[in-house]
């Protein structure tokens, strides 16, 4: 009795082990994978932003420590401001393209937005 309770359970588990084997966003929805995706550089491109930004800054301020460059803060500040506007340009066009779906994909869209918001 307990060696076929074991193969039934073996069974299921053998069952269970290919139906995981599936990647769960390929029976998505076309719009879901476009919010995904989307979600994801979003992400990955502030990220790139601001590593790009720290790693300029540390630069410009290492320069100016061993006196080879004078920083000009007003300008800093200006060029950090226009990266910043730009970034949000880019995300607000990303939005309102997004927005432009279906109604019936615009909600599978959002998820996928934030779910790619989220893995990024």
């Amino acid at each position: 009795m307990n060696s076929e309770a074991i193969q039934q359970t073996g069974a299921t588990v053998a069952n269970t082990n290919t139906n995981l084997s599936e990647l769960p966003y390929l029976t998505m929805g076309a719009s879901f994978l476009i919010g995904l995706a989307i979600g994801y550089v979003i992400k990955k491109s502030f990220k790139l932003m601001l590593f790009l930004l720290g790693i300029s800054l540390i630069l410009i301020f290492f320069l100016e420590y061993k006196h080879i460059v004078t920083v000009n803060e007003d300008q800093l500040l200006g060029m950090v401001d226009s990266m910043s506007a730009a970034f949000s340009q880019f995300v607000i066009f990303l939005k309102e393209r997004i927005s432009q779906i279906k109604v019936s994909g615009t909600l599978s869209a959002v998820a996928g937005f934030l779910i790619g918001i989220k893995m990024g």
